[in-house]
C-alpha cells in the first residue's frame, strides 16, 4: 500500500469512512515509523502476530511480509472496505471483525502453527491496559508485546519507584515483562492528528525472574498499598500484619511511613513471601 497523508485521507473520503472518537481511532501514515516498528520487533518468519485495531491497515501490510500470519482484531466494521483493500495482496492475514475483550482467544490460536507469539498494535489509551491484563489473565503465552500507545501511558508502564507515573500498574506488569522504550512518535504522523505524542513500547516476556510464593496475595498487596497514593504503608496496609511489613520495609531501607509509590518490585514480593505462612494456613 501507498503510506502518505494524502492518499489516506483519499481513501478515507471515497469510503465515506467517518472516525469514531468512542473508538480512539488515529491512523498512522508514516512508513518510516512503521518499518522502524517492523525492524525493531525483530519478528521471525515463524511468528503468529496478533494485531488488536488494524484500521486501515498500514501496520497490518507491514507484519504480514515479515511473520507466518497476522491475526487481526478489529470492532470497527465501518473501517472494512478500506482495511481490506489494503491488505487485499496478502493471503497470511485473518481479520476478525469482534471487540478483542470478548473473544476467546484460545480458540482462534488453536488454528494455527507458530513457533513465537507476538502481540503488536497501535493502541488507544483506554483499551491498552486491558488488553494486556487479558493476555495476563487468560493464559495466553505471549513471549512479546509491542504496542504504540499516548506517551503519558506509556511512561507509565516503564516508570521507576519514586516517581509520579509509578503505581500498581507498573508493579504488575514488571512482575511479568521486562518493558522498555523503542521509539518516540509525534502525533503530526496520524490522521486525525491526536493532542498527544506517542511512543513505542516493549514487553518481553520474563522468565520466572521473581520468585512469588502467593501470587494473589501478592497482587492484593500490591493493589492495596496504591489505594490512596498519599497515604503511607502503615495506613494503607493496616489490614496485614504490619509487624512482618516494618521488619520487611527494614531490611530494604524503608519504614511503615513510606508510600508505596517509593517501593520496588522487589520489596513487595519480599513483603508479600513473608506474609505468605499466615494466609496459606
Amino acid at each position: 500500500m501507498e503510506y502518505s497523508l494524502k492518499t489516506m485521507q483519499e481513501k478515507i473520503h471515497k469510503n465515506n469512512f467517518n472516525f469514531k472518537k468512542k473508538f480512539g481511532q488515529n491512523f498512522i501514515c508514516d512508513e518510516n515509523i512503521i518499518n522502524n516498528i517492523i525492524l525493531k520487533s525483530k519478528i521471525e518468519k515463524d511468528t503468529l502476530v496478533i494485531e488488536v485495531g488494524p484500521g486501515a491497515g498500514s501496520l497490518t501490510s507491514k507484519l504480514a511480509a515479515v511473520s507466518k500470519n497476522v491475526l487481526c482484531f478489529e470492532i470497527d466494521t465501518d473501517v472494512k472496505e478500506i482495511l481490506e483493500e489494503n491488505i487485499k495482496e496478502f493471503n497470511n492475514v485473518e481479520v476478525v471483525y469482534q471487540d478483542f475483550l470478548s473473544v476467546d482467544l484460545k480458540k482462534y490460536l488453536k488454528k494455527y502453527k507458530y513457533n513465537k507469539l507476538y502481540l503488536i498494535a497501535n493502541l488507544p489509551y483506554y483499551i491498552t491496559t486491558p488488553i494486556i491484563m487479558k493476555l495476563i489473565e487468560d493464559k495466553i503465552n505471549i513471549d512479546k508485546i509491542v504496542v504504540m500507545v499516548q506517551k503519558e501511558v506509556g511512561d507509565r508502564f516503564k516508570a521507576s519507584p519514586k516517581s509520579r507515573n509509578y503505581g500498581s500498574l507498573t508493579v504488575f506488569l514488571n512482575y511479568y515483562f521486562n518493558i522498555k522504550k523503542i521509539i518516540d512518535v509525534s502525533r503530526n504522523v496520524f490522521i486525525p492528528k491526536p493532542n498527544v505524542d506517542s511512543i513505542v513500547v516493549e514487553f518481553t516476556k520474563t522468565e520466572k525472574k521473581y520468585n512469588v510464593k502467593n501470587e494473589k496475595l501478592f497482587f492484593n498487596i500490591v493493589k492495596d498499598a496504591f489505594k490512596q497514593k498519599r497515604k503511607t504503608l502503615k495506613n494503607n496496609l493496616k489490614e496485614y500484619n504490619l509487624e512482618i511489613l516494618e521488619n520487611v520495609l527494614k531490611k530494604n531501607g524503608y519504614t511503615l511511613n513510606s508510600r508505596a509509590e517509593e517501593i520496588p518490585v522487589e520489596t513487595f514480593i519480599n513483603i508479600s513471601n513473608e506474609m505468605s505462612d499466615l494466609f496459606d494456613k
